[in-house]
């Protein structure tokens, strides 16, 4: 908690250039009132950012995920649905147990983990201490750790080149039957409920027929898209792309 998780958040959308500066409030992905309000990541935020590199155009799929330990079954579906995962640790306070407890989840899910040190601009940060840290307690070699600034934006980003780099695409066949996991669900009074998917084989495209796996409900699309994190529509969503998924599902449970 506090480790800086949505503010760096922030500084990616806005290098990325997914949201604008102007309409970037602190903590944008935290648009749950309560966590807004309590300044801590409740509901987890997806985003979609496109992302320039030597010539080449790259899609990044963005999850921040809660910190609290309460929080840790939203935390392990999230995991499921990604490839990497960046470790992040605030200088001034070091590995905490929720630390421990996150990392070994991601690497149970065999995750590619980017350790990352964060408020290096602050007095009273122990970089050196914290390093050894993470060295000693996850085993990561010290030239690993990247410092970076969250708050001031400095070294954000060589962490998106060092995700490029590192953390590898999605596998997954886009000739396939649809195979589709659900982190997560919210219920919109209009729409009945929407589902976040990361698409594993295949794609979904609207008017498509879909089953939910464990209760074999049956459900017609009547819209998918992704997040920017703000829902937009599109004619589908294929292997190794997150979205939404809306049908004819009225309950959540």
């Amino acid at each position: 908690i506090d480790h800086g998780k949505s503010t760096l958040s922030d500084r990616l959308l806005e290098i990325t250039n997914t949201v604008s500066k102007d309409k970037l409030q602190e903590q944008f992905l935290d648009q749950n009132p309560i966590s807004r309000e309590r300044g801590i990541t409740i509901k987890l935020a997806p985003v979609r950012m496109k992302y320039h590199q030597n010539n080449e155009d790259f899609i990044l799929n963005l999850i921040d995920t809660p910190g609290h330990v309460d929080f840790s079954y939203e935390v392990s579906r999230t995991l499921a649905a990604c490839e990497g995962a960046v470790l992040l640790v605030d200088a001034t306070q070091g590995i905490q147990a929720q630390t421990v407890a996150h990392f070994q989840a991601a690497k149970k899910e065999g995750l590619v983990m980017i350790p990352i040190l964060n408020k290096i601009d602050l007095p009273n940060a122990n970089t050196a201490g914290v390093v050894k840290e993470l060295v000693e307690v996850f085993g990561f070699k010290e030239e690993e750790v990247l410092f970076i600034s969250a708050k001031t934006g400095e070294n954000v980003d060589l962490l998106l080149q060092k995700i490029v780099a590192e953390i590898p695409p999605p596998s997954g066949n886009p000739d396939a039957p649809l195979r589709a996991l659900i982190f997560d669900a919210v219920y919109d009074e209009y729409r009945g409920v929407v589902s976040f998917v990361r698409v594993i084989d295949g794609s979904i495209t609207k008017g498509s027929k879909v089953e939910f796996f464990q209760s074999k409900v049956k459900s017609e699309v009547t819209d998918v898209g992704y997040f920017t994190p703000f829902l937009v529509s599109s004619d589908e969503v294929v292997t190794g792309e997150i979205g939404y998924v809306i049908g004819s599902v009225k309950d959540i449970r």
